[in-house]
């Protein structure tokens, strides 16, 4: 394993890059400009985490604000399937980049590698 510019190991600081989701993927992605590693990890958590937790609270925040009588369940159910699958992606993510495995998800890694 290589030091990064952070003076970090590289499997530490890519899990860093998922730790606080989108937050910290776009700390490391301008902080670190030399790993393609951690660059690639930090790129991937924005373009996961981001959208994902904008679709929760959309449905979870939003469609809240108004009664939950009988339709409005139905978005609570969705925001609570997307913060599911949140919660499961980061933890796969983050033992991947401990792993120092570039584990790249259908459509997000392949622009995460092209742009880091």
């Amino acid at each position: 394993m290589t030091k990064t510019s952070l003076g970090l190991e590289e499997n530490f600081e890519a899990v860093l890059c998922y730790l606080f989701f989108w937050i910290s993927g776009l700390f490391f992605y301008f902080v670190e400009n030399k790993n393609k590693f951690i660059r690639f990890h930090a790129m991937q958590s924005i373009l996961v985490f981001l959208p994902l937790m904008i679709l929760a609270w959309l449905f979870g925040g939003f469609f809240g604000v108004f009664s939950y009588g009988s339709g409005w369940y139905f978005f609570a159910w969705i925001s609570w399937f997307f913060w599911g699958l949140v919660f499961v992606v980061w933890l796969v993510l983050m033992v991947k980049a401990y792993q120092m495995v570039k584990f790249k998800l259908p459509i997000v890694g392949d622009i995460a590698e092209k742009n880091s």
